[in-house]
């Protein structure tokens, strides 16, 4: 079949009007008609709010606003970007910061100005032939329904079609961690390397290790990953993970460091090394991290009121109330009636005035602290300390303590975390208070479990799904509990039958444990089973009719 643009739909998004017609031009030799050009970023965006694209063509240098990078973020962070839409990103930049920049985004394809029309309908071309090709794995993923996925990715594979054999193989490693199969996953990486040497098989063991617990495994993998291909740059991220999990915070913050000397604009690295640089106590690379945040995040889909907070922060640490409350109200700027970013400049102003000993100003900002605290809803962790730290700031000693008893109730199985809940109460005497309470619930969440499990071991199924319903009205975002709750739920469709109301449960619950930052990987076998659920329900439907 001839290759033809006639039925695509296609967006070009350039700030030079005689680049845009140039591409157009390229575009007419292929029949294509169906065009739309807009001039930067933020058009870009409300195009594609508007309309389902085929094909965008996108510059990266954009002018002032929002750069090409960030175009491509926004859109697939809003999921404006259908599989079957071909991105290509094009730019006249050289800079090799720029180029990683672009590159580790995964565009379907970088084009570097000039090109020729059979450059830019090649790229587009087999792009949109990969896409057809995988269509129908990539529908299965999107509505997880992982064992259709998992069956047409190995349908493909023992196909004589060898096109797209090292993709495939790749995608189907992929979604064995998706769905909590790494021992799956590392085979395939294995065998892959027996026959060539692929720096994403090589990553991918690696990574595996890294989800299997065997840090320094992972370690050794990924600087060897690092040391042969420089610029393979989530092999740095995954490194830093493994160098926290292993307490090495200053090689994370090192190679964190390296990754944003190669690549400047990712801002989610940079963000993650000021946290670092921040726990590890260099203030200057931490900083310099904060305030590239800030700059970015003015045009990027990942800003975060975090970074203004962050920068103030260390702003009081060196005594400098003034750029720090400076920097607080350019966050209020930013982020006009946001609540979370009013809780924020109340910490920080109160903070800054107790610094410069101003008593009226400290019991305004902590009162207004107070208020929006007790209507904010879904406050970060970390914002909740922070509270309880104003709290004992300011002698409010009892609010403090409730703040704390929560924190340690929903998150007494988040070990980093409840260490730094207790570093905290130390320094205002009550480690033994926090101690206490840390035991308790240690304890309490120990019993739920084993009780749990042992209703359910007895066929005792409502009883146990009444008592984890019990555990998660009290502690409401303990993600132990939530998990727990999910496979007793699973077990008990399985056994006892399904319907709505489980499935919507068990749906809510996988939901709430993606938005509390649990890892896609450490749900896939859940995922897996809730899939398996769905397809014998459908089956034994389509056997009763």
């Amino acid at each position: 079949m001839t290759f033809s643009l006639k039925a695509k739909k296609i967006l070009v998004i350039d700030d030079f009007p005689g680049m845009r017609k140039s591409v157009r031009e390229m575009l007419y030799t292929q029949d294509a008609f169906d065009i739309k050009e807009v001039g930067n970023g933020v058009k870009a965006i409300e195009a594609m709010v508007k309309d389902r694209y085929d094909i965008v063509l996108c510059d990266y240098n954009l002018g002032t606003g929002k750069t090409g990078l960030q175009v491509l973020e926004e859109a697939r962070v809003r999921q404006l970007l259908p599989f079957s839409t071909v991105f290509i990103m094009i730019t006249a930049e050289q800079a090799p910061g720029m180029v990683l920049g672009a590159m580790e985004n995964k565009p379907d394809e970088y084009l570097t100005k000039p090109f020729t029309t059979r450059q830019l309908l090649s790229r587009i071309e087999r792009n949109i032939q990969r896409k057809i090709y995988l269509a129908d794995i990539e529908k299965e993923k999107q509505k997880q329904d992982w064992p259709a996925a998992i069956s047409l990715c190995e349908s493909k594979l023992h196909s004589s079609h060898r096109k797209y054999h090292s993709h495939l193989q790749k995608l189907r490693a992929e979604l064995a961690i998706a769905t909590g199969d790494f021992k799956f996953a590392k085979s395939i990486y294995e065998d892959v390397l027996k026959h060539r040497h692929l720096n994403w098989a090589h990553y991918g063991l690696g990574e595996i290790c890294f989800l299997l617990g065997n840090y320094e495994e992972a370690a050794a993998i990924l600087e060897q990953v690092i040391a042969q291909s420089p610029m393979m740059l989530e092999a740095y991220d995954c490194l830093a993970r493994v160098y926290l999990s292993i307490e090495k915070k200053t090689e994370a913050e090192e190679i964190l460091k390296t990754a944003v000397n190669l690549s400047p604009q990712a801002i989610l690295r940079q963000q993650k090394l000021a946290g670092v640089a921040e726990q590890n106590g260099n203030t200057e690379v931490a900083r310099a991290a904060y305030q590239a945040a800030v700059e970015l995040g003015k045009n990027s889909i990942h800003k975060s009121s975090a970074d203004y907070s962050g920068l103030a922060k260390l702003f009081l640490k060196n005594n400098e109330s003034e750029q720090a409350l400076s920097a607080i109200s350019a966050m209020c700027k930013e982020f006009n009636n946001d609540t979370e970013s009013e809780f924020r400049a109340a910490l920080i102003q109160n903070s800054a005035y107790q610094k410069t000993q101003n008593a009226e100003l400290v019991e305004q900002s902590f009162q207004r602290a107070k208020i929006l605290f007790k209507n904010m809803q879904n406050t970060p962790k970390e914002l909740q300390l922070e509270m309880a730290l104003t709290c004992h700031k300011n002698n409010e000693s009892e609010l403090a303590g409730r703040i704390i008893a929560n924190l340690i109730k929903n998150h007494i199985d988040d070990d980093a975390f409840i260490n730094e809940i207790k570093a905290m109460q130390e320094q205002y005497d009550k480690g033994a208070e926090s101690d206490r309470l840390i035991k308790e619930m240690r304890k309490e969440l120990v019993e739920i479990n084993n009780k749990g499990v042992r209703l359910f071991k007895q066929g005792r199924f409502s009883e146990s799904v009444r008592l984890m319903g019990q555990a998660r009205e009290k502690m409401p975002v303990n993600k132990t509990i939530i998990l727990n709750f999910i496979k007793i739920l699973l077990q008990d469709a399985k056994v006892s039958g399904v319907d709505k109301n489980k499935l919507f449960q068990i749906q809510q619950l996988m939901n709430q444990a993606m938005k509390l930052g649990i890892e896609p990987h450490n749900i896939g076998s859940i995922k897996m089973e809730y899939s398996r659920i769905i397809h014998a329900q459908k089956k034994a439907k389509k056997n009763a009719s």
